[in-house]
């Protein structure tokens, strides 16, 4: 499986919390997409599935799959619910300990209902033969790594997972590994 992260938006690039808001690429964002049809083209997909909001629809054309893409809302990011469009910062402010893949977030989604939602994602992909390309999002694409590789979903945390980054879930002698993870070759201009 190919975890593809959406390009960079106005909240990613703030650290703002990005969930249900169907925010835009912004013109790197736009850019960071396109480079991943170079990163892709070596690659035949089986299927390629996005999550619904447009900053993944839209990447995942820029990067030259929208003709084969099906939509798949188990692969939208995290309600963030109160937290949305938030910084951790400010909510930590208020909760100094607050971890989402350990907490979840109020009025929003669980880690219990996301690991529910990933583990479909998972078992619609085994199912399949060849490689498939999920467009997604940050968290929810750290959610992905920890669950492929039978963590708990606190453990999801540890992965951090830059915009329009390219990661591979496998399996080596039967068992699933991180075959590679946020992997980009564009980087934001200084």
């Amino acid at each position: 499986m190919y975890v593809i992260r959406h390009g960079e938006t106005a909240w990613s690039l703030s650290g703002q919390h990005t969930g249900r808001t169907d925010v835009p690429l912004t013109a790197h964002g736009e850019d960071e997409a396109q480079a991943l049809a170079t990163q892709l083209a070596g690659v035949t997909f089986a299927r390629v599935f996005s999550s619904p909001l447009q900053r993944a629809l839209r990447t995942c054309a820029l990067a030259g799959l929208a003709a084969h893409v099906a939509v798949d809302p188990d692969l939208a990011e995290w309600d963030y619910g109160d937290y949305e469009g938030r910084r951790a910062e400010a909510i930590r402010a208020e909760r100094p300990d607050w971890n989402l893949f350990r907490d979840g977030c109020p009025n929003g989604e669980s880690p219990a209902a996301v690991a529910t939602r990933v583990d479909r994602v998972i078992g619609r992909a085994q199912a399949l033969t060849g490689d498939v390309a999920l467009f997604t999002h940050g968290h929810l694409g750290r959610a992905l790594a920890a669950r492929w590789i039978e963590l708990e979903m606190a453990q999801g945390r540890h992965f951090l997972l830059g915009t329009a980054s390219i990661s591979v879930l496998d399996r080596d002698r039967g068992g699933p590994v991180i075959a590679s993870w946020n992997a980009h070759q564009h980087s934001r201009p200084v």
